[in-house]
């Protein structure tokens, strides 16, 4: 795509997210990677309003052209961009469950096989640290490692993906279990899956959602 059609899947995808519920006012930001940077979603912006015109492009090296400031947040997409050359997108939100647990500083365990859709047999809570600061993107990355999202204490999640596709389902997937698991957690401890039966769970998800050979 090129740099008008990735900011409007940038407005869409943000007007989706806001319309499920999974965003809400100015909170969270999305981005792409787009050539020798990123395209985000502008500072204080909600779904109300945002134009493809309001996109910011950020540099990997910090600098950003485009009529408003990029999202508070740019410091850990550009780190992400930099760290896990994979991913083409990255969606940040303070969508309700997933918020909750990040309050709580609590990792999800393996207690669903869905888990291994984002990467691993746990949902990391990166430790807390001031939003758009490096120690949150510092926080943030060792969080993530090895996964495709993962929680930010006392503030919200992160998902990402090989495109906004991707990374927008796998949003979707961190709110799902993490609704799940507060609901587990309401009514007794959930019974975690063996590392073996996770494994294996995990091994079945390398054809999950693939065309066939």
């Amino acid at each position: 795509m090129n740099e008008k059609e990735l900011c409007t899947e940038l407005v869409r995808m943000t007007k989706k997210l806001d319309a499920m519920g999974l965003s809400h006012g100015s909170s969270g930001n999305l981005s792409v990677r787009y050539e020798n940077g990123f395209l985000i979603t502008p500072s204080g912006f909600g779904a109300e309003g945002l134009t493809e015109d309001d996109i910011v492009f950020v540099h990997l090296s910090g600098e950003s052209r485009g009529r408003w400031q990029p999202s508070s947040e740019w410091l850990f997409h550009r780190d992400i961009y930099v760290g896990r050359t994979e991913f083409g997108a990255i969606v940040h939100t303070h969508s309700n469950a997933a918020t909750a647990l990040a309050c709580m500083r609590r990792d999800i365990p393996p207690f669903h096989y869905m888990l291994a859709l984002l990467g691993g047999d746990s949902l990391r809570c990166a430790n807390y640290a001031t939003f758009g600061t490096q120690a949150l993107s510092d926080n943030a990355l060792l969080a993530i490692h090895g996964r495709k999202a993962c929680l930010l204490a006392n503030h919200g999640m992160i998902a990402a993906g090989k495109d906004l596709a991707e990374a927008f389902k796998n949003t979707v997937e961190v709110e799902n279990l993490s609704e799940l698991y507060m609901r587990t957690l309401a009514a007794g401890e959930p019974m975690l899956l063996s590392a073996e039966e996770f494994a294996d769970a995990l091994n079945r998800f390398t054809t999950y959602g693939k065309p066939r050979e």
